[in-house]
């Protein structure tokens, strides 16, 4: 399984203002809160007094409040990979999952401009969110004196 970055499950938190986001934020979410089959519950110790791994709801709550924070997303990836790595059913539902996110979330993009005058930014890409533009109309007078 390829691993699932942190900058893609930011990417893909910040994105649940679309349709295809959303829907795939929550099959994720869906797939973390199934319980977890491996060792006793949530934050307890394990038998050697190690503390039990995260089943990544937790991890999931935090990012969904604050897309952008790389370290949310970073544990959030983490959660995922340790608890692929003890739970065999969960690795492949969610081998599963990130294979349909990729296929969802992917597509080529093609920018085309032409004709006419652009009179301001121009941005050719994907899946903008969060710019702001600062600009200033220029004065259409001749200030001679």
């Amino acid at each position: 399984m390829d691993p699932i970055t942190a900058a893609a499950l930011a990417a893909l938190a910040g994105s649940v203002g679309s349709e295809a986001g959303r829907q795939t934020w929550q099959a994720l979410t869906a797939l973390v809160r199934r319980p977890f089959r491996h060792g006793t519950a949530q934050g307890a110790a394990t038998a050697d007094g190690s503390p039990e791994p995260s089943s990544g709801e937790l991890e999931i709550a935090a990012l969904a409040s604050d897309p952008a924070d790389p370290l949310r997303a970073q544990a959030l990836a983490t959660a995922l990979g340790v608890r692929a790595a003890l739970d065999g059913e969960f690795r492949t539902d969610l081998e599963e999952w990130w294979q349909r996110a990729q296929a969802t979330s992917g597509g080529d993009v093609h920018n085309t401009i032409s004709g006419g005058t652009q009179n301001g930014p121009v941005l050719q890409g994907r899946d903008f969110s969060s710019l702001t533009f600062n600009m200033t109309r220029a004065s259409n007078t001749d200030e001679r004196g």
